[in-house]
C-alpha cells in the first residue's frame, strides 16, 4: 500500500517505487548500445557506472513515484496498456549528449537527432488511453525519446554517432524498485496491427 504525504509539517516520505511505460531495445541493439556506452565512458575518460545492458531502454510514460507502490494506479495503467492497439514500428537513434539536470548527476543518453515519427505516434495513442482512463497528470507534451547510458558530473556536447535501429514489438509496465537498480515487469503487451 503506498504511503501518503506527509502532513502538518511532516516531510513527505522518500519515494522507493516508481511506475513507468517503456520500450526495451531487442538484445542485438541492447549489446550495440551498451558498447557504444562503454566506448563512450572509455573515450571521454568518464569514470561513472553505466546502465545495465538489461536495464536500457526509452520511458515512454513516468506514471509516478511512490514510497510503496499504489496497486490501484498499477491496475489503471495495465488497463490503459492492455486496450492500445497498434502496429510494430522501428526506433532509431543516431546521436549522443548530456541533458542538463544535476550538475554532479547528468544524464548521457542516446537520442535521435530527428524523426521517429512512429514513435511519437504511439505515445500519442498511449496517452489518449491514459487520460481515458484517469491518469491524465502522466501525460505531458514534451517527449526527447532517448536510453539514458550513465549519469555523469561532466556535460557532453551532442555528437552523432553510427544509427542503431530496432523494432519495436511489444511495450512494458516496469517497477522500478529506485536505489536498488531493479527492474520488475509488471506486464507487457505486443504490438499488433490494429
Amino acid at each position: 500500500m503506498s504511503q501518503q504525504s506527509g502532513l502538518f509539517g511532516f516531510d513527505p516520505p522518500v519515494p522507493t517505487d516508481r511506475l513507468f511505460l517503456g520500450l526495451f531495445p531487442d538484445p542485438a541493439a541492447a549489446a550495440r548500445i551498451d558498447s557504444l556506452g562503454e566506448d563512450l565512458c572509455r573515450r571521454l575518460d568518464l569514470r561513472v557506472p553505466r546502465h545495465q545492458v538489461e536495464r536500457l531502454h526509452v520511458t515512454v510514460f513516468h506514471i509516478g513515484d511512490w514510497a510503496g507502490l499504489p496497486a490501484a494506479t498499477v491496475e489503471t495503467a495495465i488497463d490503459a496498456a492492455a486496450a492500445l492497439r497498434t502496429a510494430p514500428f522501428d526506433v532509431r537513434f543516431d546521436e549522443v549528449m548530456s541533458f542538463s539536470g544535476n550538475p554532479q548527476r547528468r544524464p548521457l543518453v542516446l537520442k535521435a537527432s530527428a524523426g521517429n515519427e512512429a514513435l511519437h505516434t504511439f505515445r500519442e495513442q498511449l496517452g489518449r488511453e491514459l487520460l481515458r482512463v484517469g491518469l491524465g497528470r502522466c501525460v505531458t507534451r514534451t517527449f526527447e525519446p532517448h536510453v539514458t547510458l550513465a549519469y555523469a558530473p561532466q556535460g557532453v556536447a551532442a555528437e552523432r554517432v553510427e544509427p542503431i535501429v530496432w523494432r519495436a514489438t511489444e511495450f512494458v509496465l516496469i517497477h522500478s524498485l529506485l536505489g536498488q537498480t531493479r527492474y520488475v515487469p509488471l506486464g507487457n503487451w505486443p504490438l499488433l496491427a490494429a
